[in-house]
Order: C-alpha cells, then structure tokens, then sequence
C-alpha cells in the first residue's frame, strides 16, 4: 500500500526469490540528473493537466487516464534503459509516452483526434506508438501488455540483440490469466523482460486490498522461478535504483517483476467520480507522497537548486504544454479516408 512504502530500492537474491526491497535511500546523484528527472516528472504533471482541462472542453472524447501522481514510475525506469530497449503498457499510458522521448504536440494531436497525431487521430488517448522512440503502445484491454511485452522480449533474444523490454501494466490487470501465461512463457525461455506492476491502490472501481488475494504483487512471480522486488513509486530515486537492477537481470538472466507502489490522484478515468476513497486520503497522499515535491524538497535542501530555478522550470513546462495544445486544435480532423489505411500490411 501507498502509506507504508519508505523509500525501498530492489536488490535481486538470486533465481526465484521475492522479496520487499532494502530500506535504505539510494545515494543522491549529481545536481544535473536530479533536475533532468524534476524536468521530467512536471512534463508530464503539466501534460496530464492540460490533456484533463482539454478533456473537460470536449476536445478529447473517448476514454481518457490520466497518470497524475504516478510520475516517478515513468521517469524513474526509462533514465534506467539503453537505446534499443523496448517499451510497451495498457491505457494509462501518456506518462510513459512522454517519458520515451515522443513529441508532445504530437501526442497532444493524438488526444484530440486530429491527423498529426501518432496514430493518424484514430488512436486516441489509449492506442499510440512510436517504433523510432521503442513504444510499443498504450493497449486498451486489460492485461494486454503482457503477452505483447513477452513477444517483443522473444524478439529481443531471437534477434541476439541485447535488447530489454519493459512492460507495464496496473495491479487490476496482475489479476488477469494471460499476465500468468506470460509469466510462464518468459521463464521457460528466460526472456529479458521486465514486468513493471504499477500498484496505484484502486482498479476500476475498488481497492487493491479488496480485489487480490496476497497483498504483495511482487511475489506472484514465485511459482515460475521469477525473482520480484517491491519499489517506493512515489520516489523517483529509489524507482531508478530498483529499475537498474531489474533491467541488469532482464538483460543477463530473463525475467523479474517489479511492483513499484504509487497512486493515482484522479479517478480510473475521466468519467470516474472515484467515490470509493476519501478526499481526506487523496489530500494526505499529495501532501506527504508527492513525487514531484518530494524529489524539489530534496535539491532545494540539498541546495542542488533553489525556489527561482525550479518556478523557471515550471514557466517553462507550460509553455511547452500550451503550444502543445494549440497544435493540436489546430491540426485537422483527419479525412475519412484514413478509416481504410493502416489495418493491413503486405508481408
């Protein structure tokens, strides 16, 4: 759970162990990296923001979830990757586009459905890719990051070109048959994959606590010999530290799972009132857990930055964000017919 996570950082102990990670907080990096991941984190904060207030506006329609509040889990893993490594997640997936390097006009573009989006406006909020960027998308059904994730870890192996894929997807989802199926599949044929649990608590419409039986996602890993670590995702340094040992298994061993515990401020999606939680809870979390805050206490205690250096940062954020949003009112509607491209392929 969110309110019991110190920071914790992953130590693998060998083949088929599971356990929560080590207590104590990773050394602190150069002034440099720690403002790079600040820089990071309120991108896509800032993002998230616009995309909600545009969402309220009617300019995106369909499903929209936002990744306010799990920042940390993005940033963190991708600082830990190399070129040639692979990405791919489920729905609430913008963060982790944002984090792959993808153009935000362009994911903005997506949002709105317009034709300079990723995926030509036909896509929308849950299904963009980047194949130059190793996104592999934002997937809509539950559960569906794992055997693709699985596949392009195969590829990976076949392909002998010490590549790692990460694949993400929520604590609703560690529920689901084919999670398990993959599982099975990436051990057999020791696979270099992460699986990355974002445990933000809450599923659709219920608590984690509710809906798993086993409160510790990282060990469902277990039965099949893969290793699995549990992650403070509210700390952006401790994600980085955890994230370095996993991908360095992945890489040499095959598979580990990751449960990195965070939380979701806004509801599952848009249209959730989220009325299964308190205000009081959510308020309590953004004032002591927030990874944004947290990791700005730090450089500014640290004296690595100052208040007037990281208000720059954010002015400039929003600039950012805005253009982004005005290029994608801007972009048109995409012409009918685009309803016949890109759902076929010669090989």
């Amino acid at each position: 759970m969110a309110s019991e996570t110190t920071s914790r950082s992953t130590r693998g102990t060998g083949k088929g162990t599971a356990r929560r990670g080590r207590s104590s907080k990773p050394q602190l990096p150069d002034a440099e990296t720690l403002f790079t991941y600040y820089r990071d984190m309120l991108m896509l904060r800032r993002f998230e923001e616009k995309a909600g207030q545009l969402y309220g506006m009617g300019l995106i329609g369909g499903f929209c979830h936002l990744y306010i509040g799990q920042e940390a889990v993005a940033v963190g893993i991708q600082h830990a990757l190399s070129d040639g490594d692979t990405v791919i997640t489920g729905y609430r997936d913008h963060g982790h586009m944002l984090a792959t390097g993808m153009d935000p006009k362009r994911v903005m573009a997506e949002l709105t459905g317009r034709i300079d989006g990723y995926s030509k406006g036909k896509g929308g909020s849950m299904h963009m890719f980047a194949r130059d960027k190793g996104f592999f998308g934002g997937h809509g059904i539950v559960g569906a990051p794992a055997p693709l994730g699985t596949g392009l870890a195969f590829a990976h192996k076949y392909r002998e070109d010490g590549g790692v894929t990460i694949c993400y997807f929520g604590d609703g989802a560690a529920n689901q048959g084919q999670v398990y199926e993959s599982f099975n599949m990436a051990a057999l044929w020791k696979l270099p994959i992460v699986f990355v649990i974002e445990n933000n608590r809450y599923g659709m419409g219920t608590s984690q606590a509710r809906a798993s039986a086993g409160q510790h996602l990282y060990e469902r890993g277990q039965a099949y010999g893969i290793p699995g670590e549990e992650v403070d995702g509210m700390d952006v340094l401790a994600v980085r530290s955890a994230a370095d040992t996993a991908v360095a298994h992945a890489r040499a061993n095959g598979p580990t799972i990751l449960e990195a515990l965070t939380y979701r401020y806004r509801g599952h999606s848009m249209s959730d009132p989220a009325k299964y939680r308190t205000k009081e809870e959510v308020q309590e979390i953004r004032e002591q857990r927030d990874p944004i805050e947290q990791l700005k206490k730090t450089m500014v205690e640290a004296e690595l930055s100052d208040e007037d250096q990281l208000k720059a940062v954010d002015k400039e954020i929003r600039g950012v964000v805005n253009e982004a949003a005005s290029f994608a009112q801007d972009s048109p509607e995409p012409d009918a017919k685009e309803l016949w491209t890109d759902v076929l392929i010669e090989a």
